[in-house]
């Protein structure tokens, strides 16, 4: 456990797939899920050469010239693929526009994909900068932080009390982003409560992220009172989404954070964000419900919540550009 009391979790029993092991880790993580909401995870078996290639991919992206970056923004509302310019996105509609740019991919899918052609809600062709070697590290690291969402999730399910396989079929095609932030020092001419990424809890089932040595992410307590969440080496941080806390009917919970980049130095992040099929139905599980309570919520297609979610967030911006067109 941090200083901070976040939990860190070791991933090798679950690699091991003993039913001791696994029980064990299922254990842990459902612990955090229902107290904080946020735990790290070590030996989770994402290669660091695959990780140190990705953060340079961010670098090299995040440092081409504007026009290059702005020739990835295409229809980015309709399919939340691509680049998002400084100040594009609003995670606190209360507060100015974030202090960051970001750039996202999804499940990678040729335009001729059956789900392209029929135009499936969240299916889209992924944007790719003209840029040796970038597209085929991203897909790499794409797919092993999928998969190991997948593991993290038959631990979820052992603890839910369903069958340890019970994602799997929810997970095998989702609407997963991958996402690739830069963060720039905090200005002194910032406009008053503007920071780098603001108050939100995150969207989908569960969210990975692998933040640089700078550090900025700061979770809130149920208190009020704010932690910071350091930068652990070789660790994942991972947090339960509203999508999942939705599943368990609030039996888990999705924490509020934010980042602060308070200091000198640039910061950068990679964050997955893994949100189930489209079809999914996201229905209350029948082990979340004590005896004589109703369900919080009605089901709801994976589609339509994620939707409701990302119309929120990017409305503000989209209003002001709108406005100014």
């Amino acid at each position: 456990m941090t200083d901070q009391g976040l939990p860190v979790i070791d991933l090798a029993p679950l690699a091991g797939g003993t039913q001791e092991g696994v029980a064990a880790v299922a254990s842990e993580i459902g612990h955090a899920a229902r107290e904080i909401g946020f735990f790290y995870v070590r030996n989770h078996g994402v290669e660091a050469a695959l990780i140190e290639r990705t953060f340079k991919a961010a670098h090299q992206l995040f440092g081409e010239p504007l026009d290059a970056k702005m020739a990835l923004t295409r229809d980015f509302f309709k399919t939340n693929r691509g680049y998002v310019p400084m100040k594009g996105e609003n995670l606190d509609p209360s507060k100015p526009s974030d202090l960051k740019e970001a750039f996202n991919i999804g499940l990678d899918l040729a335009p001729d994909d059956p789900r392209i052609v029929a135009g499936e809600p969240f299916r889209a062709v992924n944007q790719w900068p003209d840029l040796p070697g970038w597209k085929e590290t991203l897909l790499s690291y794409f797919n092993e932080v999928w998969a190991l969402g997948r593991r993290l999730h038959e631990a979820i399910s052992v603890d839910l009390g369903v069958e340890r396989d019970f994602f799997e079929d929810k997970l095998d095609a989702p609407m997963a982003t991958l996402r690739l932030l830069h963060y720039p020092p905090q200005p002194s001419n910032a406009e008053a409560g503007q920071i780098g990424a603001g108050t939100h809890t995150d969207y989908g089932n569960i969210t990975i992220l692998l933040p640089d040595e700078v550090g900025g992410l700061e979770v809130q307590r149920r208190d009020g009172v704010w932690l910071k969440a350091p930068t652990i080496e070789g660790a994942f941080v991972c947090n339960i989404g509203d999508c999942l806390m939705r599943w368990t009917n609030d039996v888990y919970v999705s924490t509020p954070h934010r980042v602060v980049n308070s200091g000198s130095r640039e910061r950068y992040s990679i964050a997955f964000f893994l949100d189930p099929n489209p079809e999914a139905e996201v229905a209350c599980l029948p082990g979340c419900l004590r005896e004589g309570e109703q369900a919080k919520y009605p089901a709801i297609s994976g589609a339509d919540y994620l939707k409701t979610r990302l119309d929120a967030s990017y409305e503000p911006v989209r209003a002001a550009r709108d406005l100014n067109s």
